[in-house]
């Protein structure tokens, strides 16, 4: 009798324990991609496995951050209740709903539905149905925005067009030290110095921020996610509010990490794992586009985008007229028909309304004077006069990729000719294909160049960290001021051979023209230098200039020049002059010429005929 009941027993208790939580199903199961994936776990160099997340609370194990199988075994055991209360293991399994429900799924047990309030409610005022990613484009002026910035937008159930600003708005954003500057802002972003986190806000503040402040304009992709799916994605955002990371500009950024919050879509998404290095907006939104979750794009134009659009159906009479509105509070109206007044009023708003935003005026003395000019304008009976911005051929995914690789061939009145070899980490020069990015800007990241001559000398040609350049053309509308900045290593011409320089260049001038089509520029530039082709650091003051011809979408030609009186050396300057072609034949390849003469100790001409593939 003893040994029957102790069979029952026996019995009873293996019955009661989860059928696939042997050690050996926990193991199989801790190596599964998607719970990888909900600890954002990354193959590591000193350990098996790492988590991006790096705080300590989204663990329930204190090795749960390099340990996935530890996590698991950590997880099972708090929503079990094994030493907790009942109310404690509820609490965690509402703390980690997306970990609940799929292990519920995962291993046969007798685990309750999650039935969490606060989760609930939330879930309940979201409604949501659908999510859809948004990428406002570059903004030149912060260097944690130059490549562009991705967030989600939650669409609910009872959404539509007019009503998709009171959304909500997922976004990941670092969280830098108030007190930091440019310089430590844009250091710190590169070697991971910011915490980051996932915050939720209603979509319309992003929408001012980007669209009207910094006037961005803005692609909206609605994706193909059905409601379940989006469910997935929000239990784990919920998560997410226990998790900080490391935040870095270049890869573990916003747009790296929405991917890794929309992978939880499914069991069969990867989004992630392409990205080792850098995950550039744009790179970000053609991995979503190859695994066929993006729908057509909406485009909605930037404030600044719309009023330059308005002041070019406008003539210079009637832009003076705007002015005198603006600045007097009111016009001659005598010459103008009823729609050219309305025209002028309009006009007159938004130009004022752009300047409230941008320059931060006054609200209590500018409010009244934008309600008078919406008054004056109601009482024209008639349509609106201005036609809006049209859609640029190209969305962002459709551009080149970010990363590039060349091979050249130099011929040098000096030297042996030699073969170049290079590779720019990213993303976009002036005389790269254009569609997809913003005319006018280049960000050059990690940029370098290395040589092969006949007697096989292998060396560095130049190594530049960042070479970037913001040509926003000055016009009737926008006083706008250009600048550049470089910082890295090159060879100069010294009297019997190339010399190393360090260096430090930036300018800061004016543009004229359009970008899409011919524009110039002159910049004052200030520059250091060190290394063998200087004593010590040299200071240079002078100028670049330089003109840009765009042909057609593929074809660009370029000429540029810069010249700078060395104020604490043996030469009283330098100079360089470049003439440049660039031939796009297909998306992500290129043809690039160039012919350049520089002169530093010594005079040097160089032809170069260069093979870009973009990657």
């Amino acid at each position: 009798m003893k040994i029957l009941s102790t069979v029952i027993f026996i019995i009873l208790t293996l019955l009661s324990l989860p059928s696939f939580s042997s050690d050996i199903s926990l193991k199989t199961l801790a190596k599964n991609s998607y719970w990888l994936q909900l600890g954002h776990y990354r193959s590591a160099v000193l350990t098996e496995w790492k988590s991006e997340v790096d705080s300590e609370r989204f663990f329930l194990t204190k090795s749960g951050k390099t340990d996935p199988y530890a996590e698991l075994l950590a997880t099972v055991d708090s929503f079990n209740a094994i030493g907790l209360t009942v109310n404690e293991a509820n609490k965690l399994r509402c703390a980690f709903p997306a970990r609940y429900t799929w292990l519920k799924k995962k291993i046969p047990n007798n685990w309750p539905e999650l039935n969490c309030i606060e989760l609930n409610q939330w879930k309940e005022v979201m409604n949501p149905a659908g999510i859809t990613l948004v990428f406002p484009t570059a903004f030149m002026n912060s260097p944690s925005s130059m490549f562009g910035h991705t967030l989600l937008r939650v669409d609910a159930k009872d959404q539509n067009r007019h009503r998709e600003l009171v959304a909500f708005a997922i976004n990941f954003s670092a969280q830098p030290d108030v007190e930091d500057n440019a310089a430590a802002y844009a250091f710190k972003g590169l070697v991971g110095q910011y915490p980051g986190n996932f915050t939720v806000m209603p979509y319309y503040r992003k929408v001012r921020e980007y669209n009207d402040i910094e006037s961005r304009d803005i692609w909206e992709y609605k994706l193909n996610f059905t409601e379940r799916e989006v469910e997935r994605i929000l239990l784990h955002l919920w998560e997410l509010q226990r998790a900080t990371f490391d935040y870095y500009f270049i890869d573990e950024n916003c747009s790296y990490q929405l991917l890794s919050l929309l992978q939880l879509a499914n069991e069969k998404l990867d989004l992630t794992s392409s990205f080792s290095f850098q995950a550039i907006p744009s790179d970000t939104v053609a991995a979503l586009k190859n695994n066929k979750l993006l729908q057509e794009p909406n485009y909605r134009p930037a404030f600044g985008t719309r009023l330059y659009h308005y002041a070019q159906q406008l003539s210079a009479q009637e832009l003076a007229s705007v002015q005198q509105l603006i600045e007097e509070g009111e016009f001659d109206n005598a010459t103008y028909t009823i729609d050219r007044q309305a025209a002028i009023l309009e006009m007159a708003y938004e130009w004022l309304n752009f300047n409230f935003y941008d320059q931060g005026l006054n609200r209590d003395l500018i409010a009244p004077r934008l309600k008078k000019l919406l008054y004056e304008r109601s009482k024209l009976k008639t349509p609106p006069p201005f036609s809006e911005p049209q859609k640029p051929l190209a969305s962002p995914e459709q551009g080149h990729s970010s990363s590039r690789v060349g091979i050249t061939l130099v011929n040098s009145n000096n030297y042996d000719n030699q073969i170049e070899l290079s590779y720019r980490l990213a993303y976009h020069d002036l005389l790269d294909y254009s569609l997809g990015y913003i005319p006018g800007a280049q960000i050059s990241f990690f940029d370098f160049q290395s040589s092969f001559s006949k007697n096989d000398k292998l060396r560095i040609e130049h190594l530049y960290l960042i070479d970037a350049m913001s040509l926003a053309p000055d016009n009737e509308i926008f006083n706008s001021w250009s600048w550049n900045m470089r910082l890295g290593y090159d060879r100069q011409p010294d009297i019997n051979k190339q010399k190393s320089r360090y260096f430090t260049q930036g300018g800061y001038g004016k543009s004229f023209g359009d970008p899409n089509k011919f524009h110039s520029f002159i910049l004052g530039s200030v520059e250091f230098n060190a290394g063998d082709i200087a004593d010590n650091v040299e200071v240079g003051l002078g100028t670049e200039l330089g003109a840009v011809w765009q042909l057609n979408s593929n074809n660009k030609l370029a000429f540029t020049g810069n010249v700078m009186w060395l104020l604490n050396s043996e030469v009283a300057r330098h100079s360089r002059v470049d003439l440049s072609w660039n031939w796009a034949l297909q998306t992500n390849w290129a043809l690039r010429s160039n012919i350049n003469y520089k002169k530093w100790y010594r005079e040097e001409t160089q032809a170069k005929l260069t093979l870009y593939y973009y990657f």
